[in-house]
């Protein structure tokens, strides 16, 4: 018999993914990226932490809080067939879920306090700003990786298409790394590398793209044979405290 049940929120993720368009398909694929947890009360306590500095890496159980509202489908058609095929949802990471819950195994960098507030902060993460996290486990390599398992029809994923800067660019992130000692041309090179484009873009040429990092808006646009980005936008002088702490 069918029920149903309720989850109390224990987190919140902060990331450097401000959008849903171009968040990695899996964990661990942009290892530049950075992340933290924050666990909110009553858990915001660092005995529910203890034993985690054992583990390298722990499962992140989380809400596609920006899919809530749309209608899942029995059949979808997943990135890495080209948007070709149709495959089963249960055969499929897809968003769009019957219930609308992920699973990501990231790696631990460490856990820090200041004042009221906790954070696990996380390489590799997959995750939207503000992700709502429901639970927390550690990662257990002997159990959790199986080197016989089959990857159907996700299979590893190709090397990265490579990433070009203008000169302007390249400038504006030297800026950016100035401003907010965060360096965003490692991090432009994984995310945008991996082609985020949807399927039917795929091929295209000469089309302008955007993806915002942090608070950095990244403009950049096809090539035949390379990713060229044109331009790095982002708040300067009396805004960039209050979003450099955020």
């Amino acid at each position: 018999m069918s029920q149903t049940f309720q989850f109390q929120q224990i987190g919140l993720v902060h990331s450097c993914y401000k959008q849903k368009f171009g968040i990695p398909r899996q964990p661990g694929l942009v290892t530049e990226a950075s992340a933290s947890i924050e666990l909110l009360p009553p858990f915001n306590r660092l005995d529910v932490l203890d034993g985690l500095e054992g583990f390298s890496h722990i499962w992140v159980h989380f809400i596609f809080h920006e899919c809530i509202t749309e209608n899942w489908k029995a059949k979808i058609r997943p990135p890495r067939l080209g948007g070709k095929e149709k495959m089963g949802i249960f055969a499929t990471r897809a968003t769009h879920r019957p219930n609308p819950l992920g699973l990501s195994v990231v790696e631990v960098k460490g856990v820090r306090k200041e004042g009221n507030r906790v954070f696990i902060d996380i390489i590799g993460a997959d995750l939207l700003d503000q992700t709502p996290i429901v639970d927390i486990k550690p990662y257990l390599p002997y159990a959790d990786a199986l080197p016989n398992a089959k990857g159907g029809f996700a299979p590893l994923p190709t090397t990265l298409k490579k990433v070009i800067f203008s000169e302007a660019a390249l400038k504006q992130a030297k800026s950016y790394k100035t401003i907010y000692d965060r360096d965003l041309v490692p991090l432009i090179e994984q995310v945008i590398g991996q082609d985020p484009r949807p399927s039917y873009l795929i091929g295209s040429e000469n089309r302008d793209h955007g993806n915002q990092l942090w608070n950095a808006n990244i403009k950049w646009t096809a090539k035949q044979d390379h990713f060229l980005v044109m331009q790095i936008e982002f708040p300067i002088g009396e805004q960039h405290e209050q979003v450099k702490n955020a």
